[in-house]
């Protein structure tokens, strides 16, 4: 499907209505719609920051919802209009909706989803300082501060991760009080088992932590660290021979997204026949994929 993204706070009404053009052989006048709407195919018109717009923009906008016309243009049959926005309580600088407008939409409140996060974080290179820090204190993903500029959400992390690889101080976009928190967590960094041994297969006199945050320091640094299907491999031989349940679940999970996520799954189910726990859950972690694709 193709998706066309519409900032209705930067246009005017003029600009989504079209231009009227004289029609001197009949003697009217015409409307010129824009060349950004779309004509055809199937898609999503995506009206972002809805309720940034002025009212006068928002009336233009419930014609194009509504009716599904605004002039002389017509939202083609297999397009969705879709909007977005942010509520007041976010200290967005928006617009009261119209309630007849309001009241044409299916409304739907997105949360922040560390899982989800992760996902994408991992696809992105964010620092393992950073991604293990959140992975033991997934509260701080997404904390609105009113009375600070500068406070923690998975875009700030995104932009602290950049920061943090050249030395520079993260407080400035997730705030002093988690950049506190997530230097005293960095102290745990020079307590952690050589990482190196333990994807080399020389990991067999090493222990599992104790103390939860270096655990998670411990299974992100793996995750993020092992380069290859072999190094990932004996990873999970040591976490499956040290550690608990939830621990070799985490990092199997990890395993799979990341070999999802370089194409490499065919690699992998040739290299989890070697071991029965990383089949099961390999197994598992197919058939939950399979769902979600037929879902999809």
């Amino acid at each position: 499907m193709q998706m066309i993204d519409l900032r209705l706070s930067q246009l005017a009404p003029t600009d989504l209505r079209g231009l009227p053009v004289a029609d001197h052989e009949h003697g009217v006048s015409r409307w010129y719609p824009p060349e950004f709407l779309p004509r055809e195919g199937r898609g999503i018109l995506f009206l972002d920051e809805l309720n940034l717009a002025p009212p006068a923009m928002q009336g233009m906008a419930q014609q194009l919802i509504l009716d599904r016309r605004v002039g002389n243009y017509v939202v083609p049959e297999r397009w969705f209009v879709w909007a977005a926005g942010n509520r007041k309580e976010d200290r967005a600088a928006v617009f009261d909706m119209p309630a007849p407008l309001a009241n044409r939409f299916i409304h739907l409140t997105t949360e922040p989803h560390f899982e989800s996060f992760k996902s994408y974080a991992l696809g992105q290179g964010i620092h393992e300082h950073i991604l293990a820090f959140l992975s033991f204190r997934p509260a701080l993903l997404h904390k609105l501060d009113p009375l600070q500029p500068a406070w923690p959400s998975p875009r700030s992390w995104m932009i602290a991760s950049q920061l943090y690889k050249v030395g520079l101080d993260i407080s400035h976009v997730v705030g002093a009080g988690t950049a506190a928190e997530f230097s005293a967590f960095l102290k745990l960094y020079s307590q952690l088992p050589d990482i190196e041994k333990i994807l080399q297969g020389h990991g067999k006199p090493i222990s599992f932590p104790k103390e939860p945050s270096e655990r998670y320091a411990l299974t992100v640094a793996l995750t993020v660290r092992a380069m290859s299907l072999q190094e990932s491999y004996q990873a999970f031989q040591w976490i499956a021979s040290n550690a608990g349940q939830e621990w070799i679940q985490l990092f199997a999970t990890d395993l799979f997204r990341q070999a999802r996520a370089r194409n490499d799954l065919g690699r992998l189910a040739m290299l989890v026949q070697r071991d029965q726990l990383l089949q099961q859950m390999f197994a598992e972690y197919m058939a939950l994929l399979e769902e979600h694709d037929s879902h999809g």
